[in-house]
């Protein structure tokens, strides 16, 4: 039987490039799902940005839109780089107010969105344009 974790790096790094743009674009989904975008749309409003519903929409689009490319391989780079903005960003803004446990030891902390872009950097780092879910092979820089 095979040692943890079981795969090989390029099914690793497969399932980095699912997983990683999924968990933006199910954060998106669940904003408009429940309704919460005008509610988000004060708080941006609140910290100085202009019109911030339509801030928040074009945060949810792009993280619908960056995690599709993400996923089918297009400009892996640029979108990693646009899901990294939304996520430091957030820590800015929002996260680092919060302390940084998000679970147990805390509430809405930064933990997980450092934890994220982390995840961006690895697959900005391996990725060859052009590679989506059927990437064989891993950049060698």
């Amino acid at each position: 039987m095979p040692a943890f974790p079981f795969i090989s790096l390029a099914a690793a790094l497969r399932l980095l490039r699912v997983v990683t743009p999924a968990l933006f674009m199910l954060h998106a989904l669940v904003r408009i799902a429940n309704g919460s975008i005008p509610q988000f749309g004060e708080f941006m409003e609140s910290a100085g940005f202009p019109n911030g519903v339509a801030v928040v929409w074009a945060i949810t689009v792009a993280e619908l839109g960056a995690g599709l490319g993400l996923m089918i391989g297009y400009r892996i780079r640029l979108m990693a780089a646009v899901l990294f903005g939304i996520a430091a960003t957030g820590i800015v803004l929002i996260h680092r107010h919060q302390g940084w446990f998000v679970g147990e030891h805390g509430t809405g902390g930064s933990e997980y969105s450092v934890a994220l872009l982390c995840m961006l950097v690895v697959v900005a780092a391996t990725a060859e344009e052009g590679e989506g879910f059927g990437v064989s092979r891993v950049a060698s820089t």
